[in-house]
């Protein structure tokens, strides 16, 4: 630094000695304490360019275009009158018969056409025949079950137990139409004990007290006037109410009229007439379940029960006829075990009487006897999650 300034001097010039001052003094400097001294950047390897910096800072959310939801066909229903035919319908709203055989087969079986009694020109005033005007169903994929035309994809889950021929969840059904269901899943180790109540009455309050005494679950089904317009209807009802966890409640009609004697208006006012009366009187429903007086069936029934809101309609594979007194042929508390033990499998569906004559005597063989083949009784909202 004296070289400097020394040299400064010899120059005899002001100017130039402040020139030479600024030099010296910007070299003498210290860096500002806690600056980082920069470091060369590494040149990039041979063969790989160099990146251009990232910019900082936040980066604008994507763009997002709600999908617009492709509407699914609508069923329209056609009410058959005198002079249809499947084929004037057809033509009538743009379909085929073969579709509107396949659409209805479920409430109407005649129409289905994978059975053998398939009737396609045969077809009755008054039914309710669902179809969707312009669309037509292939043929090729009949077999095809999923999915329906009014049913979207499916999400993916576990694939279900097989289910032997006539099991009680068939194909589901495209109409509305009430499920006519006669046992349960063959696969499974359990069987459904019901009991209908209408007409006699004794002993209904020693069979329900023995069900609650030895904890077996049991589905009722009571007609609605002798539910609800007796004492001894009353007191049956109040045991059911009070065992919730042991008790289905179905709905039997409320007069035990033949449905099949029945016009849609009058079926309707069966069943509602008992719901409302039974929720009134205990607060519990009978929905999903229904069971026709005498077993009485047609191809009109299940399509107006169902639309009235019962989606199952409850038959049975094993009939114990308990209902019959001993002086006119009926069974003995044995014949009873003895039917009911053997004949049961996976998925039965015992039909029985809180009125029974030998109904209360049987119980606990036939319980027993179930248990020790591996059966265990369940209601019918065990066995079909209904």
């Amino acid at each position: 630094m004296g070289a400097m300034i020394a040299l400064a001097r010899r120059l005899a010039t002001p100017l130039a000695m402040v020139i030479v001052l600024a030099v010296v003094l910007t070299g003498c400097v210290p860096d500002p304490v806690g600056r980082e001294t920069p470091t060369p950047a590494s040149p990039a390897p041979s063969g790989i360019a160099a990146q251009s910096p990232v910019p900082t800072g936040p980066t604008p959310p994507p763009s997002f275009v709600r999908p617009t939801a492709t509407p699914l066909p609508t069923f329209f229903i056609h009410v058959v009158a005198s002079g249809d035919s499947l084929t004037s319908i057809a033509r009538r709203y743009g379909t085929t018969p073969f579709s509107l055989s396949v659409w209805n087969r479920d409430t109407y079986p005649s129409l289905d056409p994978e059975w053998d009694g398939y009737a396609p020109d045969r077809i009755q005033v008054g039914w309710l025949l669902r179809l969707i005007p312009g669309r037509e169903v292939d043929p090729e994929v009949l077999l095809d079950p999923t999915p329906s035309p009014m049913t979207p994809p499916a999400t993916p889950g576990p694939t279900p137990a097989p289910t032997t021929s006539g099991a009680a969840t068939p194909r589901p059904s495209l109409s509305g139409a009430a499920t006519v269901v006669r046992h349960g899943s063959r696969s499974t180790p359990t069987v459904a004990l019901t009991f209908d109540m209408g007409g006699r009455l004794d002993p209904a309050l020693d069979i329900l007290g023995w069900l609650v005494l030895n904890d077996v679950p049991a589905t009722i089904f009571p007609t609605g006037k002798t539910g609800t317009g007796t004492s001894q209807g009353m007191a049956a009802l109040d045991i059911v109410a009070s065992h919730r966890d042991l008790f289905d409640l179905g709905n039997h009609s409320w007069s035990h009229p033949d449905f099949r004697d029945l016009d849609a208006a009058a079926m309707r006012d069966q069943l509602e007439r008992t719901e409302s009366a039974l929720l009134a009187t205990i607060n519990m429903s009978t929905r999903p379940w229904f069971r026709p007086p005498f077993g009485g069936l047609d191809d009109q029934i299940p399509a107006v029960v169902g639309a009235a809101g019962w989606s199952h309609i409850v038959m049975w594979d094993v009939d114990t006829i308990d209902w019959r007194p001993l002086s006119d042929g009926g069974p003995t508390a044995a014949d009873m075990v003895d039917k009911v033990v053997s004949k049961s499998q996976g998925g039965s569906i015992v039909l029985m009487h809180l009125g029974g004559y030998s109904t209360l005597e049987a119980l606990p063989g036939i319980v027993d006897g179930l248990r020790t083949r591996g059966l265990t009784p369940v209601t019918l909202q065990t066995m079909f999650g209904g």
